[in-house]
């Protein structure tokens, strides 16, 4: 897994999350993965280096996925699915899971009958940036987050690259500690 860090030299600007102290500028965080073998469900570590002696989390305020296109396979249809979540998972996911922040998917659909030249392609990327009305998008409040990724009926291996945009800050100790606690349970 190759992971990148990019420090952005500005300010926070409106982002203020109630109960924290931002502690650093904004910063990208860049991560991808391939699956170990093909429709193979894969998940890799993103390291965040949080200080958790200084109750230290990340606030997410936005996320990009990219996901490799499918194999077209005559006469089957095909996918690429992908999320980035706070807790170490089982399954790619959804945004309808608490620990899944955003996700991705890619697929071909392929009915013999109505597509008989391989297929309709669909492309979903589900955030890519917190709402006018909110300022984040979700908190990381233990030391990692996951890139997770599965292909369904391909042929080859397939990637999933994804950039995490965010700012660290500080908690008090009670909302660290609720923080935590939801994350874990959220598993």
């Amino acid at each position: 897994m190759k992971v990148g860090l990019l420090y952005t030299p500005s300010s926070i600007g409106h982002v203020m999350v109630k109960g924290l102290k931002p502690t650093s500028s904004p910063i990208q965080i860049s991560a991808a993965i391939v699956e170990t073998a093909a429709n193979t469900f894969t998940s890799e570590t993103i390291d965040l280096t949080l200080n958790v002696l200084d109750n230290e989390v990340f606030v997410v305020t936005q996320i990009n996925i990219d996901v490799d296109a499918p194999d077209s396979v005559a006469a089957t249809s095909t996918s690429v699915d992908a999320s980035v979540s706070t807790t170490a998972r089982l399954g790619v996911g959804s945004i309808a899971d608490a620990n899944v922040l955003g996700s991705a998917s890619r697929s071909i659909v392929c009915n013999a009958a109505m597509t008989p030249d391989g297929g309709i392609a669909f492309d979903r990327e589900d955030p890519l940036f917190a709402a006018i009305s909110e300022d984040y998008l979700g908190i990381i409040a233990t030391n990692n987050a996951f890139l997770n990724v599965v292909g369904t009926n391909n042929g080859n291996a397939k990637q999933v690259r994804c950039r995490v945009y965010g700012f660290r800050a500080t908690a008090s100790s009670s909302t660290y500690a609720a923080l935590v606690q939801s994350e874990l349970l959220s598993a």
